[in-house]
């Protein structure tokens, strides 16, 4: 899929500077794979995960045409793709997380699981909020607004990392329930 949405993207530059994290992500995911076996669910989400950022950098997220549907039928002011990919990344990628920072055996209490993985997720979100905005003022300042996305809202990053904290609660509640049920 990755290299289907790599032709022809919207934006070369900006396709370029969506997927340097996934060029940085590719080879520790490799390392992840041989170093902690996570387990196939793990993957499955990860895989999910990629999957939406490769097509909101095919198209530039604030051009991604299922966001203007959406935009369309619930008469939204912006396209939301990108809120659902944050979203989506504290949802899918808190249980990689802690299986990678954890394990999947000898875990600490559940309160320090769910505090620990979802402060992960909140990190890295900040992490990349950050790091896309120096992106933007070191590489191109005046293509930065497209880039960032923030389609004329000032808060677009906090509320971008407010969607990836809310998924990863979601995501902690679930594996919580989960784990109570199973013994895990």
């Amino acid at each position: 899929m990755w290299g289907v949405l790599a032709v022809a993207p919207s934006d070369r530059m900006d396709w370029l500077l969506e997927n340097g994290l996934t060029f940085v992500a590719a080879p520790f995911l490799a390392w992840a794979y041989r170093r902690r076996r996570l387990s196939d669910r793990a993957w499955v989400q990860i895989t999910i995960f990629l999957v939406l950022h490769t097509i909101g950098s095919h198209y530039t997220y604030s051009e991604v045409p299922v966001g203007f549907w959406v935009q369309r039928a619930l008469g939204l002011a912006r396209n939301h793709y990108d809120r659902l990919v944050h979203f989506s990344f504290g949802l899918l990628v808190l249980r990689p997380i802690r299986e990678i920072g954890f394990g999947r055996t000898r875990e600490p209490g559940p309160v320090a699981v769910a505090y620990f993985t979802v402060a992960g997720v909140a990190l890295w979100s900040a992490l990349y909020e950050v790091l896309e905005w120096a992106v933007a003022a070191v590489v191109d300042p005046a293509a930065g607004t497209a880039y960032l996305g923030t389609q004329g809202d000032q808060w677009d990053a906090e509320k971008d990392m407010g969607l990836a904290i809310l998924g990863a609660a979601i995501a902690a509640t679930f594996e919580r329930r989960r784990g109570s049920r199973t013994g895990a």
